[in-house]
C-alpha cells in the first residue's frame, strides 16, 4: 500500500481504535450463554423488557391477534420448560401463538416469543416445537437483537467517519443501507449460534436433540412444495428470510446433536397430534377462506366461486387468484365511494376515468347493482384483455373484480371468470354460522392404507399426496406405519 493510500483511510483507523477503547471500558460484556465478548451498549439488558413491551403491541397490531386456549397453553408449557434451562434468569419469557397460516416464528427483546398456527400444523412432535422455541429463546439469551442494533449504529457511524475522511457522501449512504439490513435480519453466524444454543436448551429440557435438524428439513420441504404449487422456482423457505434453511445448516444442527450423550430423550409425537387436532388450516375465518373452490367471508357475509386450477392468495386487502395453466389472473377487493354514484358512474368517473374503456354497461349480480367494462392492457409486459366489474355491496361501498385474460384464451376460461363474477352473493345467517374452515384432523393408518390413499383425503385443491407427505414429515419416501395416527386437512 502506498503512503498516500494509507493517509486516506487513517481517520477510520483512529475511529476503530477509539471504538475498541470504549468497548474495553464499558460497551462490551461477556455473554453468559455464548462466552463471547459483545458490544450491546445501545440496548442494555436492563432496557430489554420495556423495549419488548412496546414492540409487542406493534406485533399484535401487525398480525391481528393471538390464539388463546389449549393450543396457546401447550406452546407456553413447552416454552417454559425450555426457557428454564437458559443462562439468563433475568428474562421473563412470554409465548404467543399468532393466528396466521404462514410457517413462522420469531423473538423480540424482553423474552417475547412468537410462533404461528401454520408452524404448529407443520410440526410433528412436541420436540419439534421445543426446537423452534429453543432457537428463538437462543436469540434472546445470545442478545442478538441488541448486538444487531449496536453494530448497526456503528456501521452508520463508521460510514460517517469514512465519508468525512474521503469527502464522499455515497460511501455513507451505501453503508447505511447495510446497517438497515443488519437490523432487519440475523447473520449466518447468529443463526448457527441460535441453532447450537437451541439444541442445548431443548436437550437440557429432556427433548431429542435431533429435533432441531428434523424440523429444519420439514421447513425446507414445505418451502420447496410451496414453490411448486405456486409454479415458481425458489429455495427460500417461508420461515422468514431471516431464518434461511440450508443443507449446511441442517448438517450443522445434526452434528451439534451428535455431541450429546445418548439418552431416553422425549419426542412426544402423540402429545403434539392431540394438541393440534382441530387447528384451523389455512386462512382464518376473520380474513375469509377457500373451501371447495369457493371463497367464503363469514365475517363480512359474502362468497364467490373460484374456477378450478387457480392458486389463491388471500390478504387483508385483496384476494388474488392466478391460473396454474394459462396465466389468467383475477383480483377481488373492496373500495369506498361516498359520492353516492351508481356502479356505472363509479366505473366511468372514478375507477376507470383514465382508461379507454370499451362499451361499459350496467348489469345485475344476484340482485345487486353492478357495472362492467373491458379494455386492452398488459400484465407483466404481455398483452391481455382486461375485464372489470364493480358491484354495489352497500351504499358507499363497491366490490371489484379485475381480470386479466391472455389473448386467444379458450372460451371455457372466459366463461369460468364470468361465472365467478355472477357467483358473488350474500351469505344467510345460517350459512355464516355453519361455515367451518379447513382444519387438522387425525386418521389412523389401517392395513392396506398408503401415502396415496391417505393423501387423497386431503381437502386441498392440488398436490394432495405431496402435501400429505410434508405435513407428516414423510420426505424420504417412508411408508405408513399401520396403527399410527397421521394428520390430514379436513373440511
Amino acid at each position: 500500500m502506498r503512503y498516500t493510500e494509507w493517509t486516506k483511510i487513517a481517520p477510520v483507523g483512529k475511529f476503530l481504535v477509539i471504538f475498541l477503547s470504549l468497548c474495553s471500558l464499558a460497551g462490551c460484556s461477556t455473554n453468559p450463554a455464548t462466552g463471547e465478548q459483545q458490544f450491546t451498549a445501545l440496548l442494555p439488558a436492563s432496557q430489554e423488557a420495556s423495549v419488548g413491551a412496546q414492540e409487542h403491541q406493534k406485533v399484535e397490531k401487525a398480525f391481528g391477534g393471538f390464539i388463546s386456549g389449549p393450543v396457546a397453553n401447550y406452546v407456553a408449557d413447552i416454552g417454559r420448560r425450555v426457557a428454564a434451562n437458559t443462562e439468563r434468569s433475568d428474562v421473563q419469557y412470554k409465548f404467543y401463538v399468532i393466528d396466521s397460516p404462514d410457517v413462522n416464528a420469531f423473538a423480540i427483546p424482553g423474552g417475547y416469543i412468537y410462533v404461528t398456527r401454520g408452524l404448529l400444523a407443520l410440526a410433528n412432535t412436541e420436540a419439534d416445537v421445543a426446537g423452534v422455541l429453543g432457537h428463538e429463546i437462543a436469540h434472546i439469551t445470545a442478545r442478538h437483537s441488541a448486538e444487531r442494533a449496536s453494530q448497526g449504529f456503528l456501521v452508520g457511524l463508521g460510514a460517517a467517519v469514512l465519508g468525512a475522511a474521503t469527502g464522499s457522501s455515497g460511501v455513507a449512504q451505501a453503508a447505511n443501507v447495510g446497517s438497515d439490513l443488519l437490523i432487519k435480519s440475523y447473520s449466518r453466524g447468529q443463526e448457527t449460534q441460535a441453532d447450537e444454543l437451541g439444541v442445548r436448551y431443548l436437550t437440557r429440557a429432556g427433548y431429542d436433540p435431533y429435533a432441531m435438524a428434523s424440523f429444519l428439513k420439514s421447513l425446507d420441504a414445505q418451502s420447496k412444495l410451496d414453490a411448486r404449487i405456486a409454479g415458481r422456482d425458489s429455495q427460500m423457505p417461508s420461515y422468514f428470510s431471516t431464518h434461511p434453511v440450508t443443507a449446511e445448516r441442517v448438517t450443522q444442527a445434526t452434528a451439534v446433536a451428535a455431541t450429546y450423550p445418548k439418552a431416553n430423550y422425549k419426542v412426544l409425537r402423540e402429545n403434539h397430534l392431540v394438541a393440534v387436532k382441530g387447528l384451523i388450516y389455512g386462512d382464518s375465518p376473520d380474513q375469509g377462506f377457500v373451501k371447495n373452490n369457493t371463497f367464503y367471508h363469514p365475517k363480512i357475509g359474502f362468497a364467490f366461486d373460484i374456477p378450478s386450477g387457480y392458486n389463491v392468495e388471500n390478504t387483508p386487502s385483496k384476494v388474488l387468484a392466478v391460473s396454474r395453466d394459462n396465466g389468467t389472473v383475477f383480483m377481488f377487493d373492496a373500495v369506498g365511494d361516498k359520492s353516492g354514484r351508481d356502479p356505472l358512474s363509479f366505473l366511468r368517473e372514478v375507477w376507470l376515468k383514465n382508461e379507454p374503456v370499451d362499451q361499459p354497461e350496467s348489469i345485475t349480480v344476484n340482485g345487486m347493482r353492478a357495472a362492467t367494462a373491458g379494455f386492452s392492457g398488459t400484465v407483466n409486459g404481455k398483452p391481455a384483455t382486461i375485464r372489470v366489474v364493480a358491484v354495489e355491496w352497500q351504499p358507499g361501498q363497491f366490490f371489484r373484480f379485475q381480470m386479466a385474460i391472455p389473448p386467444n384464451s379458450p372460451k371455457q376460461v372466459v366463461d369460468g371468470l364470468k361465472r365467478t363474477t355472477y357467483s358473488l352473493r350474500r351469505l344467510s345467517e345460517s350459512e355464516k354460522n355453519s361455515l367451518k374452515p379447513p382444519h387438522i384432523a387425525l386418521v389412523p393408518a389401517k392395513p392396506g392404507d398408503t401415502v396415496a390413499s391417505l393423501g387423497a383425503q386431503m381437502a386441498v385443491p392440488s398436490f394432495r399426496e405431496e402435501q400429505f407427505r410434508v405435513l407428516n414429515g414423510l420426505m424420504g419416501g417412508e411408508p405408513l406405519v399401520t396403527g399410527r395416527m397421521y394428520k390430514i386437512v379436513s373440511n
